[in-house]
C-alpha cells in the first residue's frame, strides 16, 4: 500500500490519471515548442527537408499526445469539483 496516498481506489485512480494527464500535457507542449523552434530555424535556412520532417512529426505526435491529455485533465478536475460539491451538502 502507498503511504500518504488516498485510501479510496477511485481517488487513487483519479490521482494517477491526473498525473498522467499532466505528463502528457507537458510532453505535448514541449513537442509543440520543438516544432516552433524547428520552423523558425527552417525559415531562416530555406527549409531543409530534415527540419520540415521534424516540424511535421512534432506537430503530429504533439497533437496525438496533447488532445487526450487535455480532455482527461478536464475530466479529473470536473470529478474533483463534483465530489467537493456533493461533500459540502
Amino acid at each position: 500500500m502507498v503511504t500518504g496516498g488516498p485510501a479510496d481506489p477511485v481517488r487513487a485512480r483519479r490521482l494517477l490519471m491526473g498525473r498522467l494527464a499532466a505528463l502528457g500535457k507537458r510532453v505535448g507542449y514541449m513537442l509543440f515548442l520543438v516544432a516552433i523552434v524547428a520552423f523558425v530555424a527552417g525559415a531562416t535556412s530555406d527549409f531543409p527537408s530534415k527540419l520540415v520532417t521534424i516540424v511535421v512529426v512534432c506537430l503530429a505526435v504533439g497533437s496525438v499526445v496533447l488532445a487526450p491529455s487535455i480532455v482527461v485533465a478536464y475530466g479529473v478536475k470536473a470529478a474533483d469539483r463534483e465530489e467537493r460539491e456533493r461533500g459540502a451538502r
